[in-house]
């Protein structure tokens, strides 16, 4: 593979860059980041992105460590994306740039391709504690391993066994908590989310 390009500055953050300042390097990230994928399911999730550019940039993060690519066993037999411990140590940069971009939403463009799991991070940052929850919305079901230290940070989908705790709410007040216009406590309170569920995270989320 060629070299990456670099700033060339002896910097920790100009480093950082290097690494994954390309365009759709932390957005492919932020698809791993719910575990193994498939380049097709990959592509699907990131509207917008060209096949040489997708594949240059998977090319480039597994040079630098922060992906690899294995086969599935038979049946599936497919290559599949993920990332390495290295990689995955990028949450806590998504999450903190995900609320530092949170004024930058406004009101949803025509033009803007949207994905139900796409609130998953955002939502990530307001749960505090550990375990499963499932998040139920207009636009689809996700789920998210709340305090997780290692494997999948969220899911498509229902959630694989019964959750910790169930959030039901429709796409204005996702949009709303994903904005920072609300917080999760004040739209439990105000009814605008629905939880159920026994386990602390629930529990917890009715007592705020």
């Amino acid at each position: 593979m060629p070299p990456r390009r670099s700033y060339d500055q002896y910097c920790s953050a100009a480093r950082a860059l290097d690494a994954v300042g390309d365009r759709w390097t932390l957005l492919i990230v932020r698809e791993l980041l719910a575990g193994p994928r498939r380049y097709t399911d990959l592509h699907a999730d990131l509207p917008g992105v060209s096949t040489d550019v997708l594949a240059s940039r998977l090319k480039d993060m597994e040079r630098d460590g922060l992906t690899t690519r294995r086969r599935l066993p038979p049946p599936g037999a497919a290559y599949v994306y993920e990332l390495t411990p290295r990689g995955r140590e990028l949450l806590p940069v998504l999450l903190a740039l995900g609320e530092w971009g949170r004024g930058e939403l406004g009101e949803r463009r025509p033009t803007d391709a949207l994905r139900a799991h796409w609130f998953a991070l955002p939502l990530l940052n307001a749960l505090e504690g550990e375990g499963l929850v499932e998040v139920r919305l207009d636009e689809g079901d996700f789920h998210l391993h709340v305090g997780a230290q290692e494997g999948p940070v969220y899911g498509d989908g229902p959630a694989p066994r019964e959750p910790d705790a169930r959030l039901s709410m429709d796409g204005e007040t996702c949009t709303a908590l994903a904005r920072g216009e609300l917080s999760l406590a004040e739209a439990v309170r105000a009814g605008r989310v629905e939880v159920a569920g026994d386990g602390a995270l629930a529990k917890s989320l009715r007592e705020k």
